[in-house]
């Protein structure tokens, strides 16, 4: 039976579900929720009043209130009109919560993951090492700050809640596909194989991407709900994003992880002669001594 393309994509989802709940992988998600935690609370307690301060500037000086107000009213959203400047404080922050999750798991995760995932499965899948830890982190900072571009240039959207979730989940996508790829074969494929694995799989990658984009959205909502429910509330709900995140991230590397490894396993196996026609003997050339008489 013919194995469509997109299985594969099922399999590798099905193993990182089994992978997920493995003590091992969950433990991954402690040190980085940790470090983020210290770091987000410490960036809390001494910088979010002045953020807050500085975005209550801005909306004063350049009569934003009127502007939003008025926006918020034509969506029946008038209500959070007294709401808009925490709201739009925290829309800055939530990128920025999402980096520093992906920095952490990239840095304490990625490499027990791609262990892990190769000692299951692929045990004897050759290392060439086609990727470098400097190539890894240009991509990484590279695109980060795209994604950060992106977010900021897209906030207005926020005016229509169903628009602004859609550009989260793209570009949550796009963000894990780029690094995550990247991640998974750099210690196992060599550049070119980079390349074709990328040309070949790209309509899976991008599902792989936008699935994890939409799961990845989730925690953004209970960090705006932050805003939207109470002050007092917001340190806990931050702390619970932030898990969400790393716990989501550790899934998304093990999709990709899975799928990538998978797909160069079998990159590999199509590339390779077949057995059966290197075992085959020479036919010799009729008229040579010991070919076969002609018909």
């Amino acid at each position: 039976m013919t194995k469509t393309p997109w299985r594969p994509v099922a399999t590798a989802y099905r193993r990182a579900l089994v992978s997920q709940a493995n003590p091992k992988m969950l433990l991954l998600t402690v040190i980085p929720f940790v470090l983020s935690v210290v770091l987000w609370a410490a960036l809390l307690a001494f910088g979010f009043q002045p953020l807050l301060d500085y975005v209550q500037g801005l909306f004063q000086s350049n009569d934003w209130f009127k502007t939003s107000s008025g926006m918020l009213g034509s969506f029946g959203m008038g209500t959070l009109k007294t709401m808009i400047v925490p709201l739009i404080a925290m829309l800055l922050l939530l990128p920025l919560m999402i980096l520093t999750a992906i920095v952490f798991m990239g840095v304490a995760a990625m490499p027990p993951i791609t262990r892990h995932v190769a000692a299951r499965h692929f045990s004897t899948l050759e290392q060439k090492h086609g990727g470098s830890f400097m190539a890894g982190i240009a991509i990484n900072v590279g695109s980060a700050v795209l994604f950060l571009a992106v977010w900021i240039l897209t906030l207005p959207l926020y005016v229509f809640p169903p628009l602004a979730v859609l550009v989260q989940v793209v570009l949550w996508g796009w963000l894990t596909a780029r690094v995550l790829v990247y991640d998974a074969l750099e210690d196992y494929a060599s550049a070119d194989e980079m390349k074709e694995l990328r040309r070949r799989h790209r309509p899976q990658l991008a599902l792989i991407g936008v699935v994890s984009g939409f799961i990845g959205a989730l925690p953004g909502i209970v960090w705006i709900g932050g805003a939207l429910m109470s002050v007092l509330l917001f340190p806990f709900l931050a702390a619970i994003s932030i898990w969400l995140y790393v716990l989501i991230f550790v899934f998304t590397a093990l999709w990709f992880q899975y799928y990538c490894m998978q797909a160069l396993a079998d990159l590999r196996a199509a590339q390779e002669p077949p057995a059966a026609d290197a075992a085959a003997p020479a036919v010799a050339p009729a008229g040579a001594p010991g070919a076969p008489p002609p018909a």
